[in-house]
């Protein structure tokens, strides 16, 4: 989680520790402020506490040295942009970021500033008073307010990344909350004193004396540094913002123009894959094997400017070739313009029909088909309700044991069921599928057991097992579509279940799994078996009970 939270480049570290040392400043400086509601020696002790760290020269330079590359790095975040679309939480701390200095410049000046050159004395009660009497002081709130605002809006996008987190979010808004409120409460406290001495009759100049308040001449001196010092930002500004717009020119000199029938035109970089460029700009285009030419659901047919494009690759070619496509059909995931095009989606959403939530993912698993037999023939003097509660009694004790090697039934079809080793790695599925196999003859020995003291009939199962790269992702209509999965290794283990029928076996389990799961292959057993709607003959090992598995699993491994 440490990687997490301090993971980018150097730029947005820099902006990250300047943002956090920025922040801690604003919150010490409003219970500086807050300090005011309580007493005003709480107000000078808070701030002589505070300014023995910002006032020292280690404290400024790292103070100042924060201010200025947080402020140098947020304008060339602006120059280097690459869009200003943005959400309202990144608009809102971008507009805050920069109105920010329009008030920090007066403050600077006014304070630091007029200490250093005219010796004034900046304690808080002192620059409380000199804000009082003019809009200022509700000015300067306001710059706080910007400034506690944007940083509150860096701190929850940084600390998100975190598990922990979202359960404090609540408690934080409070605090984030309570912190400026008690401010200005104390803001308002403080001024209204400080102004009654004020008022009074012979205070005034006295106050001023002892502060060492600069002269009307002074004050006109501040006023043209203020005005400079926001000049100068202005002028940074514009400079970042004439970078932006001068990128974007030459970005769109160097770009490519696509218009999809029925959709919209764009503009997007060369370089770019059309695929990626419906994606940047927000336009429905499914693509189910994630962008890497594995199908073809993200195929285009070119209706303008396809000789300007160069020939398929081999991987594409293949996948073209598969389902016999025009010459001028393309995927989009593997075509990368570099011309104006006009193109038509093969599977483009119509109307308000949204994409499935979920696309498909190819895996390497472990995939178990298992059925009853001879249950036809059984269930047919059994009542309807006595067939259900057979079933649901044998499923009960067999599929505890998919569950506890690490799988899951992805469908009950009848007196069968498919189970899926959905893990991290092949071999750990396929380690979990053979653990499953030999767990299930187990428990079958043990619920015929049961059966048999009842007087029913034992059952018997044929089970096959083999490991093989599916696809998995939603089947079925869109918002009706349950997750599942397809590919030959899903055929190959049901044939193999099928064989068992004819070799009077329980189980036969692949050579795949044995060389998925690492295990030194036995030397004799293995059978050729060729099953239909499987292109290559499938080596496989017949158990007449699966629960001698076990034993022979431990032996390899030994």
């Amino acid at each position: 989680m440490a990687q997490a939270l301090w993971r980018g480049n150097w730029i947005q570290r820099s902006r990250l520790v300047s943002g956090l040392v920025l922040f801690t400043f604003a919150f010490f400086h409003f219970l500086n402020v807050a300090a005011g509601l309580v007493s005003p020696e709480l107000l000078e002790t808070v701030q002589e506490a505070r300014e023995a760290v910002t006032k020292n020269p280690v404290g400024q330079v790292v103070l100042y040295g924060s201010l200025l590359v947080h402020a140098g790095l947020a304008l060339w975040q602006v120059a280097t942009r690459r869009t200003l679309r943005m959400s309202f939480t990144q608009w809102l701390q971008l507009s805050l970021g920069i109105l920010i200095p329009l008030q920090l410049f007066q403050h600077i000046v006014h304070t630091n500033y007029a200490a250093r050159v005219y010796d004034y004395q900046d304690e808080m009660s002192s620059v409380i008073l000199m804000l009082w009497s003019s809009p200022e002081a509700l000015h300067q709130y306001l710059l706080l307010l910007a400034v506690w605002i944007h940083g509150c809006i860096g701190l929850h996008m940084w600390l998100r990344l975190t598990r922990w987190w979202a359960a404090y979010v609540p408690y934080m808004i409070g605090l984030a909350v309570l912190v400026p409120a008690l401010a200005l409460a104390g803001l308002v406290t403080e001024g209204r004193r400080m102004w009654g001495f004020f008022a009074e009759d012979g205070f005034a100049a006295q106050i001023m004396a002892d502060y060492n308040w600069p002269d009307a001449a002074g004050f006109a001196q501040l006023a043209t540094i203020n005005s400079a010092s926001v000049c100068v930002f202005f002028a940074l500004l514009g400079l970042a913002c004439g970078a932006y717009i001068l990128r974007r020119l030459i970005k769109r000199s160097r770009s490519v123009r696509i218009t999809y029938e029925n959709g919209p035109a764009i503009t997007a970089d060369r370089g770019l894959t059309l695929l990626e460029m419906s994606q940047m700009k927000g336009i429905p285009h499914p693509s189910l094997c994630g962008g890497k030419g594995r199908c073809t659901t993200c195929r285009v047919a070119i209706t303008d400017g396809v000789e300007d494009l160069p020939p398929p690759s081999p991987a594409e070619a293949r996948s073209l070739a598969a389902i016999n496509a025009a010459d001028n059909m393309r995927l989009a995931c593997q075509i990368r313009p570099t011309s104006a095009l006009s193109v038509k989606r093969v599977y483009a959403p119509q109307g308000r029909r949204q994409l499935h939530a979920a696309q498909g993912e190819e895996k390497t698993i472990a995939v178990l088909f298992l059925d009853i037999r001879g249950f036809t023939a059984r269930s047919a003097g059994l009542l309807p309700y006595d067939v259900v509660f057979l079933l649901n009694r044998f499923f009960d004790a067999i599929v505890p044991e998919v569950t506890r090697a690490g799988g899951t039934v992805d469908k009950y079809m009848g007196d069968g069921m498919l189970a899926l080793f959905e893990t991290h790695t092949p071999d750990s599925s396929a380690a979990a599928g053979l653990t499953a196999a030999a767990n299930i003859g187990a428990a079958l020995a043990r619920f015929n057991q049961l059966l048999s003291s009842e007087g029913e009939a034992p059952v018997r199962i044929g089970m096959g097992l083999h490991v093989g790269t599916v696809v998995l992702g939603e089947i079925g209509a869109a918002g009706q579509a349950p997750r599942t999965l397809i590919g030959a290794a899903v055929n190959a283990a049901s044939r193999l279940e099928a064989k068992t029928k004819d070799l009077g076996v329980e189980l036969l389990v692949s050579r795949a799994v044995f060389e998925a799961a690492e295990l030194p292959h036995p030397d004799i057993g293995y059978e050729t078996f060729a099953l239909r709607g499987v292109d290559a003959p499938v080596d496989a090992l017949p158990l007449p009970r699966a629960s001698s598995l076990d034993t022979m699993v431990a032996t390899l491994r030994s």
